[in-house]
């Protein structure tokens, strides 16, 4: 009874609450994979695009009402979602709406993360939700929101921001949080040079995830009195919250109360905002049990289903066999006696034969001539491999033509094979 009264309440949140996505940024350190897209349209996992997680998981928590705030190239982000993300009834008052920069409140675009919602605060305020869940469009996990709205109640909290134990030498991309022994927020920097450690961990810090719950008259007041300060940047993390945090009632909700799917004590958040990160995430992907579960039925990741045949694989003679171990091959794809190991290959990719492909990801509609051997090279949509050609083997002569990472891994776009990047969507 008690766990039936639980769920009815968090119920009630969730359909009181709007979330707004912020998905309008380029993700610069993604280099060229965010030339012709902006970042939460990058593909991921052999079929998603990045944005499917936030929008999934809001799904998946019972919340139905979603503004997706955009900006930087996102023809194919409008575009994908529009395709997929369709299926809501607006006789319901369910919707997933694409909330342009359009300069609705002043001639500019949006300037920073606070900002942009302020730009849509006519929209929101119409939408009468009692509670806002503000999101980043860019990272890959799975959390039932729903939690942190009940803790953002239980707490009477003006604003909850979830968190996240991340490594110290990687706080400084983030805002480190301090909190007392009730995980009120008492302490704030946002993206420090020398962030402070847990109290109780001298390797860790306790950093802001970019999710937050606000009671919605509040927000809407705080925003109002953010746009009028000519000396704000209008960012949650630079301005509004440590502006917050000793006059009002902030928590810290922890990542480890909602995330979905846990095994073992590890929690799933992914910022993939590196072509390295990017890459080791979806070669995580390809393990016999990886972290991420994609296969969840209970909690699945939602995304425009393209209508495509099955892989295939052809030929199984001595020295020209079509096979895959250990990856991810994804509709529409014929793989024509090559080997491929260890790799994530997105939708309707064309590999011709005697090709050794090995922890790479190949994007959609790629196609590979014969005999080119990869090797840790993530290939963007729409490329076309000439015959022969080897990457991934020698980085100095890699650098000439791609781009390399510090850490080896090759990235290979249409452009940089002489080819027109229109087909990049």
């Amino acid at each position: 009874m008690q766990q039936e009264m639980t769920s009815r309440f968090i119920s009630t949140l969730t359909k009181n609450t709007v979330a707004l996505i912020l998905a309008g940024g380029r993700g610069s350190r993604l280099k060229s994979l965010t030339d012709a897209r902006a970042k939460p349209a990058v593909p991921f996992g052999g079929k998603f695009r990045i944005i499917d997680f936030p929008l999934s998981n809001c799904i998946n928590s019972g919340i139905r009402r979603i503004g997706v705030a955009t900006q930087y190239k996102s023809h194919s982000l409008n575009q994908h979602i529009q395709r997929g993300w369709g299926f809501l009834r607006g006789e319901f008052n369910e919707f997933i709406e694409l909330w342009p920069a359009q300069q609705r409140v002043k001639e500019d675009w949006y300037k920073g993360t606070a900002d942009a919602v302020f730009q849509n605060l006519d929209i929101m305020r119409n939408i009468g939700a009692e509670y806002v869940l503000i999101l980043a469009g860019d990272h890959i996990y799975k959390m039932d929101y729903g939690q942190m709205l009940a803790a953002h109640v239980k707490n009477k909290a003006d604003l909850t921001i979830a968190c996240i134990n991340v490594p110290l030498q990687d706080a400084k991309a983030f805002g480190v949080i301090g909190v007392d022994n009730e995980d009120r927020v008492i302490e704030f920097q946002e993206k420090p040079d020398h962030p402070k450690a847990l109290p109780d961990n001298p390797e860790q810090a306790f950093a802001s995830m970019g999710i937050y719950v606000f009671s919605a008259a509040f927000l809407y007041e705080q925003l109002i009195y953010d746009a009028d300060d000519s000396k704000s940047e209008h960012d949650f993390g630079k301005d509004i919250i440590p502006r917050i945090i000793d006059k009002y009632r902030v928590y810290a909700h922890r990542f480890t109360d909602s995330c979905v799917g846990a095994k073992d004590g590890n929690y799933y958040w992914r910022d993939v905002g590196t072509v390295d990160a990017y890459w080791e995430a979806n070669m995580e992907l390809t393990k016999v049990t990886p972290e991420l579960n994609l296969y969840d039925r209970d909690w699945p990741i939602w995304t425009y289903q393209e209508q495509l045949p099955p892989a295939k694989f052809v030929f199984n003679n001595k020295g020209r066999c079509g096979m895959a171990t250990d990856s991810l091959i994804s509709g529409g794809c014929i793989v024509s006696g090559s080997v491929i190991n260890q790799s994530v290959v997105f939708s309707d990719v064309r590999v011709h034969s005697f090709c050794e492909i090995k922890d790479s990801v190949i994007l959609p509609e790629v196609t590979i001539g014969r005999n080119v051997k990869l090797n840790r090279v993530v290939i963007d949509k729409g490329a076309e491999i000439p015959e022969g050609m080897e990457i991934g083997f020698n980085p100095e002569e890699d650098k000439k033509r791609f781009y390399v990472t510090d850490k080896g891994i090759t990235l290979v776009t249409p452009a940089m094979l002489g080819k027109p990047t229109h087909r990049i969507r």
